[in-house]
């Protein structure tokens, strides 16, 4: 749902007298330093497609409708999206009042006009959701530039071996190149948070940086290893190759997912791949032929 709300030219900004609501996990960045941290390192220019998720008061909305021509806003909060068209104007702020897991990215991609930049600062409980529901779409992506909590940033950026490495590591770093950018303190926020923050920057790599192109292929075998975290990949993967598969694959089958890289993983893929079990890109559109 778009909200078209002609700008009422007022100076006053009633975002700032609006009060978190839980139900919507709303923690509202305040500190300048933060802000203008954010602002600098996604580097907004004139033409840019931006899509910001939970704008909330407009924290970082205004310093970059400041920098760029226009952009669109997603916010679930119907009070402050009513809100925020008013104080910016609707010729340069497109806010969609939606469930941001709801909403068909990929159309709403293609009716921009080129690649997004998609900004956030994600609630924690549609943090990972989101992550995955963008993964299909990376093609149509310049930059996501994130504000998440630091535990999920510490699962992104986690190496193979550690505690934190697990299916959302995995998946990100083959499909993006990642980097943690800062970590944000909880008195930046009103009200704070018991938790703190981090801002992540995630671009995706291009077709031929893919280890595997298949991504179907990749996700198949990363789920199904991390689906049974504690078995070894001998019983994990069973459902789809055999030890032998997993030798060719340079992988010890009695290894467990968490030990594995990235490069490991799109052996793997390959390996399901050339078995036959599941059809490379080039036959699924030989099929469809």
């Amino acid at each position: 749902m778009s909200i078209s709300v002609a700008s009422s030219g007022s100076t006053k900004d009633p975002a700032h007298a609006h009060r978190a609501r839980r139900r919507y996990s709303q923690n509202f960045l305040h500190d300048p330093g933060t802000i203008g941290r954010i602002v600098e390192a996604i580097a907004p220019r004139p033409g840019d497609r931006i899509v910001e998720v939970g704008p909330g008061r407009g924290a970082i909305t205004a310093p970059l409708l400041a920098l760029c021509e226009h952009l669109t806003a997603v916010e679930i909060d119907r009070d402050l999206a009513q809100m925020l068209v008013r104080r910016f104007g609707a010729e340069r702020l497109t806010l969609m009042c939606a469930d941001a897991l709801k909403i068909d990215w990929a159309e709403l991609a293609q009716r921009s006009g080129g690649r997004l930049r998609i900004v956030g600062n994600l609630p924690y409980h549609i943090s990972t959701p989101l992550l995955f529901t963008w993964l299909p779409m990376a093609p149509q992506v310049v930059d996501q530039h994130l504000m998440l909590q630091k535990e999920v940033v510490d699962r992104i950026v986690a190496p193979a071996g550690g505690r934190d490495y697990g299916r959302l590591s995995v998946m990100l770093q083959y499909r993006y190149r990642v980097e943690r950018l800062f970590n944000v303190a909880a008195g930046a926020f009103v009200p704070a948070p018991k938790v703190q923050s981090s801002v992540i920057r995630l671009v995706p790599r291009a077709a031929d940086e893919l280890m595997v192109p298949d991504v179907k292929a990749f996700a198949r075998v990363v789920t199904a290893a991390f689906g049974q975290r504690r078995k070894t990949l001998r019983n994990a993967l069973a459902a789809l190759m055999d030890e032998s598969q997993l030798r060719r694959a340079l992988v010890d089958p009695g290894a467990r997912a968490e030990t594995l890289d990235v490069a490991a993983f799109a052996r793997l893929a390959k390996e399901l791949i050339v078995s036959g079990e599941l059809p490379s890109p080039a036959q699924r559109e030989r099929g469809r032929g």
